[in-house]
C-alpha cells in the first residue's frame, strides 16, 4: 500500500481538501502511475458540485500524464518507466460496440478494480475512473497510453481530456475535409482544440464564436480565420456573410448550451454537420422546428471524448506536436501546485485561463 498526497472533494459544493490517501499495489491488469502533470478541467468542478453523481468523497483530477511506477500481473501494453497519458476510456473488447469494430464507443470501459481510499478506510470515487490530483494513482492497464517521452508532461496531460475532445470533435466526429468551412461556438480549451483540429484537417475558413474578446484573441492564435462576438453581433448572420450566404460545412458547439446549439444548427449550410462536444447541464432542453431538422438535411452528432481511440490517437497527436505540425503548448496557461486547485477553479470559471496544470515533483 502506498501513501500519496492528493486533492479530494469531500462533500457537495465544499472547497476541495488536500489530504493523504492510500493507493494499493497494482493487481492483475492494473498499473500504478506516478503523476507528473494534471490539468484542471471543468469536469472536476462538476464532480465537486455534485453535478455528475453523489458518490462522495471524490478523488479529483483526470487530465493527466506521468510515468509507470509498477505494473500488475498480465500487463503487456506498458512497462515500468514508460511515459504515459491516462485515458478515461479503456475499451473492453467485448461489448456490442467493440465487437462491431467501434471501440471508441465502448459501452463497458474498464477501470482499476481495487479502490483507493482515505486513511480512515473511506472509499474514494476517482474522477472519470482516474483520480489524478494525486502523486500516485491506480488505473486499468488499458487507460495507460504510452507516448513519446520527449513531450513536455504539462502539455501531454491535456491530451487526456479537453484537447483530445476538441481535436476529435473536428477530425473524428466532424470529418472535416480539405477546403471545408467550419464554425466553432465556444473558444475555451475544447473549442480552441477544435480550431486546431480544423486547421490540421485543411479547413479553408474557421470562424470562432464567443462572448469574450480575450477568448476570440486566443482563437485567432490557434488558427481561426474569422471571429465574432455573439454579444454584439448575430453569429448566424455573420457566419452566412463570410460564407457566400450559405453557412459552414461543419459547426462545432463546444459550450453545451441550448442557445448556442440552436445558433450552430442554423449556421450550417444545407446538408451540413453539427457536432455537439460541449457538456450540457442535465436539465437543459432544446426545441427546434422538426421541418427544419428535416428540410436542412445533414446530420446532428454528439462527440464522446472526441470519438477517440486513445491507443491510436494519443501517440499520433503527440507526434504531430513534436514534429511542429500542431502546437499544443499554448493550451497551458499556467502551472500550479496541488494546493492551488481551488484557486484554479475560480480562474477557470472567470474565463481567465485555458488550462491551469498541476505539476508534481
Amino acid at each position: 500500500m502506498h501513501k500519496s498526497k492528493a486533492v479530494i472533494a469531500r462533500n457537495r459544493g465544499e472547497r476541495v481538501e488536500e489530504v493523504e490517501i492510500l493507493v494499493p499495489e497494482p493487481g492483475p491488469n492494473e498499473v500504478l502511475i506516478k503523476i507528473k502533470a494534471c490539468g484542471v478541467c471543468h469536469t472536476d468542478l462538476h464532480y465537486r458540485e455534485g453535478a455528475i453523481n453523489n458518490e462522495f468523497p471524490f478523488l479529483l483530477g483526470h487530465e493527466a500524464a506521468g510515468y509507470v511506477e509498477e505494473i500488475g500481473e498480465g500487463v503487456t501494453n506498458v512497462t515500468v518507466g514508460d511515459f504515459v497519458i491516462i485515458a478515461w476510456r479503456s475499451p473492453c473488447g467485448r461489448c456490442r460496440s467493440c465487437l462491431k469494430g467501434k471501440p471508441w464507443y465502448c459501452f463497458d470501459s474498464r477501470n482499476a478494480v481495487q479502490n483507493m481510499s482515505l486513511e480512515d478506510g473511506s472509499t474514494l470515487s476517482p474522477a472519470l475512473g482516474i483520480g489524478a490530483f494525486s502523486e500516485l494513482t491506480l488505473v486499468d492497464a488499458g487507460q495507460a497510453i504510452k507516448v513519446d517521452a520527449a513531450v513536455n508532461p504539462n502539455t501531454a496531460s491535456l491530451l487526456g481530456c479537453g484537447v483530445m475532445a476538441g481535436l476529435g470533435a473536428a477530425i473524428n466526429t466532424g470529418s472535416i475535409a480539405m477546403g471545408d468551412s467550419v464554425a466553432v461556438f465556444g473558444c475555451g480549451g475544447v473549442g480552441n482544440a477544435a480550431i486546431v483540429g480544423s486547421k490540421l484537417a485543411g479547413a479553408q475558413k474557421i470562424i470562432a464564436v464567443d462572448i469574450d474578446d480575450r477568448k476570440l484573441e486566443w482563437a485567432t492564435e490557434f488558427g481561426a480565420t474569422h471571429t465574432v462576438n455573439s454579444r454584439s453581433t448575430d453569429p448566424v448572420d455573420f457566419i452566412r456573410s463570410v460564407t457566400d450566404g450559405n453557412g459552414t460545412n461543419v459547426t462545432i458547439e463546444a459550450v453545451g448550451n441550448p442557445k448556442t446549439y440552436e445558433q450552430a444548427f442554423y449556421a450550417r449550410d444545407h446538408a451540413g454537420v453539427l457536432v455537439l462536444v460541449g457538456v450540457p447541464d442535465p436539465t437543459m432542453r432544446i426545441e427546434l422546428p422538426l421541418i427544419e431538422v428535416f428540410g436542412r438535411g445533414g446530420s446532428l452528432k454528439s462527440s464522446w471524448y472526441g470519438d477517440c481511440l486513445p491507443s491510436r490517437d494519443f501517440p499520433k497527436f503527440i507526434d504531430l506536436h513534436l514534429d511542429g505540425r500542431i502546437n499544443l503548448d499554448k493550451f497551458v496557461t499556467e502551472t500550479i501546485s496541488i494546493s492551488e486547485v481551488e484557486t484554479a477553479f475560480e480562474k477557470m470559471e472567470a474565463g481567465e485561463v485555458l488550462r491551469s496544470v498541476v505539476v508534481f515533483e
